[in-house]
């Protein structure tokens, strides 16, 4: 299994690096498919939130399942292992999941590989109105899976944009990948309809559906 670990405002210490390694083995002996796990310190430079200076995110791909589970605290090696119990936790439940003989998916949800860093402009500065098209062409050129990120004019404002690659699922397996990466929404294709659908968590075990059109296409689907 591929272990990638990188840390963003921060440096990874080889204890760290050592103690993943080892705590790896609880995903391997929960999904022995898993061929890849990445790892993402984080650190928050702001003092007054010292008791979660550092996240830890903690991605896998398993066959075609992408299970994600994240976690803050004071230091990286606690958020680790906050973050490993509730990866490992999704985990079993996909593993029993694929017990039930329920049928598989074909879809694998985009991992996050990491910013795709801009290349620099040749022009001495930007208006804001170059950086959004410069964007534009940039998010034009991603794979699957990568991201970019770009700056808005002066501001402190940073816009991240990605590529996804999503094959038509029902609303209940996209009920389903949105528990498993730990999000409160899930982007998705619903086959029943082919347009662009959003699950989203309400509160409790509610949760509730967009789907997007055009008035166009909504005028076609009536005339026919």
């Amino acid at each position: 299994m591929e272990i990638i670990v990188t840390g963003r405002h921060t440096q990874i210490g080889q204890r760290f690096r050592d103690i993943v390694e080892t705590k790896m083995n609880r995903v391997t002996t929960i999904a022995p498919d898993a061929a890849r796990v990445q790892i993402v310190v984080t650190h928050e430079g702001n003092p007054r939130q010292a008791d979660t200076a550092k996240k830890v995110e903690i991605t896998v791909v398993a066959g075609r399942t992408v299970v994600r589970a994240e976690a803050s605290s004071a230091d990286e090696f606690s958020a680790l292992d906050i973050a490993l119990d509730k990866l490992t936790l999704r985990l079993r439940r996909s593993r029993d999941r694929r017990k039930d003989h329920r049928r598989g998916y074909a879809n694998a949800v985009p991992v996050d590989l990491g910013v795709v860093e801009p290349p620099a402009s040749t022009k001495e500065e930007e208006t804001p109105e170059e950086r959004a098209d410069h964007a534009d062409v940039l998010a034009a050129d991603l794979g699957p899976g990568e991201s970019v990120e770009v700056q808005v004019g002066d501001t402190p404002i940073v816009i991240r944009r990605k590529l996804h690659i999503a094959e038509p699922m029902s609303i209940d397996e996209a009920l389903y990948e949105m528990e498993l990466i730990g999000h409160d929404f899930f982007l998705f294709v619903n086959k029943a309809t082919n347009r662009p659908s959003v699950v989203y968590r309400r509160h409790g075990w509610s949760y509730g559906v967009f789907e997007i059109d055009t008035a166009e296409n909504v005028k076609k689907s009536k005339e026919k």
